[in-house]
């Protein structure tokens, strides 16, 4: 697939309405509380984390490629376990939590930082809620694939077998490397990526930056605050 520059204007608020709404390829974000929360926190075997590179540096990485961005989607008007209301449909997003004013600037914002310093982003990789694919929208103009592996349990409480099943789902996806000369954006939501790294990813919009080794592990390498972004 060939590198995908976000485009600066055409990705407004109409993009996050509708588009690709039923495009993409198909395979929950109610941030719910664990029940196994203070015994699954250690990262997993084979996955290791260091600090900051420094922004500057890891812009220059950025446009080398080879990384995977995963961002938890984009402020929410109220943030609860909408996963576990039995009303709930991932066809319907009236009946999802909505993205903000916030979460809709955020996006559009996110997407303008990444065309101007032309980081060059491959697969768009996103889970089958409307808040995750709508920020993809508004950021990126499109997204690649929905990918259900990404969604949440339909639980409000999670034990330790579902954390674990989680894990299992999300781990290919952040150990998979990148189409070459590109990095590839996930959105997805809190609880599969602590499952995974033991790693709460707050606030809303938050990116990690991982880079992955093709088999079955990867380095976190830094943190990107939604704002932090036009600044690298």
């Amino acid at each position: 697939m060939s590198k995908i520059f976000i485009p600066l204007f055409t990705v407004l608020l109409l993009s996050a309405c509708g588009l690709n709404s039923e495009s993409g390829v198909s395979s929950n974000d109610g941030e719910a509380k664990t029940t196994a929360d203070q015994n699954t926190k250690t990262p997993s075997i084979g996955l290791s984390s260091e600090p900051s590179i420094g922004k500057s540096v890891l812009l220059a990485s950025l446009k080398d490629g080879g990384y995977v961005i995963y961002f938890r989607h984009a402020t929410t008007v109220k943030d609860y376990a909408d996963q576990a209301d039995p009303l709930m449909s991932l066809n319907d997003c009236s009946s999802q939590r909505k993205l903000s004013t916030q979460g809709i600037k955020e996006s559009y914002e996110i997407g303008m930082a990444f065309a101007a310093k032309e980081i060059p982003v491959g697969e768009i990789i996103v889970s089958e809620y409307c808040r995750s694919w709508k920020t993809a929208n508004l950021a990126f103009g499109e997204w690649t694939q929905k990918d259900s592996r990404l969604n949440f349990l339909p639980y409000e409480d999670y034990t330790k077998s579902h954390v674990e099943l989680m894990k299992k789902n999300v781990m290919p996806l952040l150990t998979r490397q990148p189409l070459p000369g590109t990095n590839k954006v996930i959105i997805g939501h809190d609880d599969p990526f602590e499952a995974v790294t033991g790693i709460y990813p707050e606030p809303q919009g938050i990116a990690y930056i991982l880079q992955p080794d093709g088999g079955k592990s990867f380095k976190i390498i830094d943190s990107v605050l939604p704002s932090e972004w036009a600044t690298l």
